[in-house]
């Protein structure tokens, strides 16, 4: 029988797979309801498939950088903060994977996130209230945690979430915009029948298929992180205790959105937004994370 850990990476590449497929069919439907407004279906059917392909590939290639710029994140040299970079290294050593580059989050509040699409072209990012205030052990249970996911690829389905999911809610917003262009050779601006039902389905139903899609990802990701993350580092207590201090810690991240809030190692809005959290969360709860990782020790 295959470990969890090879499970988890063969379902992560497949789940790569279905969102870009889904992503892809969802904007060429797009373009056949553009093709029936302009009467060119075949013209807007090769544009929207060229469109898909062209978003599919910017998030492949460069939803890290989107990530790490949406969070506020700089890169942080070794001679900038050794203490961080040790830490990095040293757990990417004993998990067997090359170390990724070392972000710095200039927050007060406690977090962290990993990206990339692959091992090899991984980074982590880490809040300055993480490095200040947690303690040794703590630390290196958060970011065990997060190397975790870049072994796991997990980091490949959440950066390809951000992106495609955005583009999906940017392009619904502009269905329901469409009334500030002119109808077919006339002045009339009165929306099209088919947008206006299309913008409005998809107005509606995005944030809760935005939602779905990311717990497509699965929560069982975050426990299996949490339990590789405690090998890595055979200290369980540490990342333990690291979760108690992030819950307990109101602050929200200024720069964390819905579409990334799935990337953190705990809710990124603090105290915001609790019920909502609790109903649509990617994550479980932090409770119960803490109570299985002391049953490890």
């Amino acid at each position: 029988m295959a470990s969890p850990i090879y499970s988890q990476i063969a379902a992560n590449r497949r789940r790569t797979v279905v969102l870009i497929a889904l992503f892809i069919l969802i904007i060429i439907g797009f373009g056949w309801l553009l093709g029936i407004f302009f009467e060119d279906r075949m013209g807007m059917l090769l544009v929207a498939a060229l469109f898909s392909l062209a978003m599919t590939a910017g998030s492949f290639y460069a939803g890290d950088k989107i990530a790490l710029w949406t969070a506020g994140a700089r890169e942080t040299s070794r001679d900038e903060n050794p203490y961080l970079h040790r830490i990095v290294e040293n757990l990417a050593i004993t998990a067997g994977i090359p170390k990724p580059k070392v972000f710095l989050i200039p927050e007060a509040a406690i977090n962290a996130f990993a990206t990339g699409r692959n091992p090899e072209r991984a980074s982590v990012a880490v809040t300055s209230g993480a490095i200040e205030r947690l303690a040794n052990e703590e630390l290196e249970g958060v970011l065990a945690h997060e190397l975790s996911h870049i072994k796991n690829f997990d980091i490949r389905v959440m950066m390809v979430v951000i992106v495609l999911v955005g583009m999906i809610a940017l392009l619904a917003d502009w269905f329901l915009r469409l009334h500030f262009f002119q109808g077919r050779g006339d002045r009339d601006r009165a929306i099209h029948p088919v947008f206006l039902l299309a913008g409005l389905i998809l107005a509606i139903l995005m944030p809760l298929v935005a939602q779905l899609i990311k717990l497509a990802v699965s929560r069982k990701r975050e426990y299996l992180a949490d339990a590789s993350g405690a090998l890595l580092t055979r200290y369980p207590e540490g990342l333990a205790r690291a979760l108690e201090k992030i819950a307990a810690d109101k602050r929200p991240l200024r720069r964390a959105t819905e579409a990334t809030a799935h990337l953190y190692i705990a809710n990124p809005f603090g105290g915001k937004r609790q019920i909502l959290t609790r109903l649509f969360s990617t994550h479980p709860p932090v409770e119960d994370r803490v109570r299985i990782l002391r049953n490890m020790a």
